[in-house]
């Protein structure tokens, strides 16, 4: 019996830190982003709501892949059970990659 497997994947969108769950992530066609697809939200009771996890539902509803761009990826884990995806503040110690990693066309001729 194959288990399926359950990525954390932790990336940084909007000065934030994002936290979500998926079960495919791979480096697709477009050169300088991953793939993240079947994104997984926790089904919790009617009666507990966590408000975090509804609002990245609610934004990534109707979505069936994502496209990360490398630099904005903070790590990929691959774990045994989902956990809560949620949206947090950076803190002191976290900070995204400086400045475009990609430039288009290489150098210039006139170096």
């Amino acid at each position: 019996m194959s288990s399926k497997h359950i990525y954390k994947i932790s990336f940084f969108s909007q000065g934030k830190v994002y936290v979500l769950y998926a079960r495919r992530v791979s480096q697709g066609g477009l050169y300088g982003f991953v793939e993240v697809e079947e994104l997984i939200f926790g089904e919790r009771s009617a009666v507990v709501v966590d408000p975090s996890e509804e609002k990245l539902k609610d934004e990534f509803a109707g979505v069936k892949k994502v496209f990360l761009p490398m630099h904005a990826i903070l790590r990929i884990d691959e774990v045994e059970r989902e956990g809560v995806a949620k949206i947090t503040d950076p803190g002191n110690n976290v900070m995204q990659f400086p400045g475009p990693i990609y430039t288009p066309g290489g150098p210039s001729k006139g170096d």
